[in-house]
């Protein structure tokens, strides 16, 4: 490795690493483009070999970035060198590129799954290359500030791991390293079962042929992060979440579960069953978030976290969520002022919250610690589902009042069936690990969706970036 370790945008250019980033989907283009503004002045880029003259018009102008032909060019002149290449495609594209690396530099993955990552390295990378890599845990549109990067050092000098966090030091995220291993389990943790609610909250209302907040049962609160969030998943790339879902084998299991759970809940509620529902979502509520009954139907108000929702400290951890009133600012939709229901103060009846009752009962069966994982790695999704749930959960009464209407309200019953068969559907066609099948499922539903995007997508951004400011 002929670059100093500790080498800055403001070193001279003669001093400065070659940067190369091959594959320029969204995360590709986000990487290049704070590179250069970070002042890096040898950034080295390529996509598909028909996509060249269209790159190179793109990125005409901009300061210290070179677009060249193919992964052979890249891979040939940097000392740095990032496959920002979807999951799927990892083996191939290493496979073609990776012998043509430049002796003594470092490579890098940015694939959501890091198991074929890991396998196409060690089988095609020379030997006298660095393996440190990386995942950026946010999407596209998300500020890089303060988010986790994971760093991977699977085979590296220390001079090595340095200047890949000089290098990528313009992102101001917060390092976060683990291995591939552990990378693979905890974005399961994080990623994978929450993807799988929101995916099937869209397929159910798409069923349902309905935009949820227009109709008056999903406006205002934590309902506004529902909606928010599942369309932000469906306008982005279908990918993002397929290699996740279906080459992660620990996602596989999780979803499974999650859909079990949601299956064994609905059960419960078609029966009537009040104490089996009860005893099981009180028994989840223990297991993760550590809160103790206190006995009594209806409850209490907001009780202090348990050992699993502290801050590591024995103090309670505050809570994630946003006020309602805070959130009610990125709804969708406008809330009804009369009749206004205890649960989420707006003129319809309880909701079941089935989505959050088959949740939290995925992780406790599975023995699944969110909080530790929080502040290690969540992503921005993560920890808004992860605070709905615990805003959810906090309160006896607002807990009650979900179990109460899952038994005998019947306004949601509906949504809740397409809900119980979306979420089984979207576990199925992760088992057969069909990409095709995915991509079919999901553009399916997001065609539904797609004349809302652009607005959504603003508001929920908004809406994020407020919970990081809170």
């Amino acid at each position: 490795m002929g670059v100093r370790p500790d080498v800055t945008p403001d070193s001279p250019i003669e001093e400065q690493p070659a940067i190369g980033l091959i594959g320029m989907g969204a995360m590709g283009n986000l990487y290049a483009r704070c590179f250069s503004e970070a002042g890096w002045k040898k950034i080295y880029i390529c996509d598909l070999p028909t996509k060249y003259d269209a790159l190179k018009d793109k990125y005409e102008g901009v300061p210290g970035i070179h677009v060249l032909k193919d992964g052979h060019l890249v891979s040939r002149v940097s000392d740095y060198i990032v496959y920002s290449v979807e999951a799927e495609y990892i083996d191939r594209v290493v496979a073609e590129y990776g012998p043509s690396t430049k002796v003594g530099a470092i490579v890098a993955g940015q694939t959501s799954v890091k198991a074929p990552e890991k396998a196409a390295f060690e089988k095609y990378l020379p030997a006298d290359v660095h393996i440190v890599s990386c995942h950026s845990l946010h999407g596209p549109t998300v500020s890089t500030a303060g988010q986790p990067l994971v760093i991977i050092r699977h085979r590296a000098t220390d001079d090595a791991v340095t200047l890949v966090e000089h290098i990528l030091a313009p992102l101001r995220s917060r390092y976060v390293y683990l291995s591939y291993e552990d990378h693979d389990t905890v974005t399961a943790n994080t990623q994978a079962v929450t993807h799988a609610a929101f995916l099937s909250m869209g397929t159910a209302w798409h069923c349902s042929l309905s935009y949820p907040w227009e109709h008056g049962l999903y406006v205002g609160g934590i309902e506004t992060v529902k909606v928010n969030i599942m369309l932000r998943i469906y306008s982005n790339k279908w990918h993002v979440y397929a290699g996740l879902a279906i080459l992660n084998p620990s996602a596989r299991v999780q979803i499974d579960q999650f859909a079990r759970s949601t299956t064994e809940i609905f059960k419960l509620m078609l029966a009537s069953d009040a104490t089996g529902l009860r005893t099981r979502i009180y028994d989840a509520r223990a297991k993760v978030f550590g809160y103790a009954s206190n006995g009594k139907d209806g409850g209490s108000g907001d009780q202090s976290p348990g050992s699993e929702s502290s801050n590591g400290s024995g103090k309670p951890r505050a809570p994630i969520l946003l006020s309602e009133d805070i959130l009610d600012r990125f709804s969708l939709g406008k809330k009804p002022t009369e009749n206004i229901s205890p649960l989420s103060r707006q003129s319809t009846p309880p909701n079941s919250h089935l989505s959050l009752l088959a949740m939290v009962d995925c992780w406790a069966r599975l023995g699944i610690k969110p909080f530790e994982h929080l502040d290690l790695a969540a992503t921005p999704i993560f920890r808004m589902w992860i605070g709905v749930a615990e805003y959810l959960f906090r309160s006896e009464a607002r807990l009650d009042s979900a179990i109460h209407a899952a038994l005998y309200e019947t306004s949601h019953r509906s949504d809740d069936l397409e809900f119980c068969v979306a979420a089984r559907g979207w576990s199925q066609c992760i088992s057969f690990g069909s990409f095709e099948l995915y991509k079919q499922r999901f553009m399916h539903t997001a065609g539904f969706f797609e004349s809302r995007f652009e607005e959504a997508t603003k508001v929920g951004s908004a809406m994020i970036q407020a919970l990081m400011d809170n």
